[in-house]
């Protein structure tokens, strides 16, 4: 039997019913720690493909984009150090105290696509149609539901798509590094982390 495609409204993509049945555990997970109101919305380009990169993941490896997002906001995994013997490692968090305190500084990170790509659409002109398809649906959403104080861009995003962001009626500021988003990658400068955390302790007051 052949599957029936249809399409996923996390991300645009015609979807296989695995594809939707990934991104509903996805969601899951997500909304168990969204905010009741979120300060502080990380609004990334296209979700991680593998679950330990995803930062809502249960298992808690906290690796990728999850771990330098963490990083970024100075939340700490409890990993022991390789050069630490076990017995004199602190005690490690589990993923829920992690999740937790990340719901309880206000943040709550979500993506314009919500999915993975799939390989048909992982070319950037590809990638960058499904972006500005979806932005109004992001748009909606983030206005009449998560209503955030504050939207910070923390993946790179075509320069056109960032744009067509700041055209948008998000009902809050949206938060660039100089015009663009925060490259905040696993490989992220501390350059570039210290002028995202500045941004946060901008907002922190208001």
């Amino acid at each position: 039997m052949s599957s029936v495609f249809l399409r996923c409204d996390g991300c645009g993509q015609m979807a296989s019913p695995e594809h939707i049945a990934r991104r509903l555990r996805r969601l899951e997970w997500a909304t168990r720690y969204r905010p009741v109101h979120i300060h502080t919305l990380l609004l990334g380009g296209v979700a991680p493909r593998e679950d330990a990169e995803f930062l809502y993941a249960p298992a808690g490896e906290f690796r990728g984009e999850g771990e330098s997002i963490l990083r970024a906001v100075r939340i700490e995994t409890g990993r022991p150090q390789k050069a630490v013997p076990t017995t004199a490692s602190p005690e490690r968090k589990t993923a829920e105290d992690i999740h937790a305190e990340f719901q309880a500084a206000g943040f709550f990170l979500t993506h314009v696509l919500e999915c993975p790509l799939e390989p048909v659409n992982s070319d950037s002109a590809h990638t960058s149609g499904l972006l500005r398809n979806h932005l109004p649906l992001v748009a909606s959403r983030i206005r009449r539901s998560l209503k955030p104080k504050r939207v910070i861009l923390v993946t790179e995003m075509p320069p056109e798509v960032v744009q067509d962001i700041l055209a948008l009626d998000l009902s809050c500021e949206v938060m660039l590094n100089e015009g663009k988003p925060f490259a905040l990658a696993p490989e992220a400068k501390e350059a570039e982390i210290a002028r995202f955390r500045a941004a946060l302790a901008s907002t922190a007051m208001t």
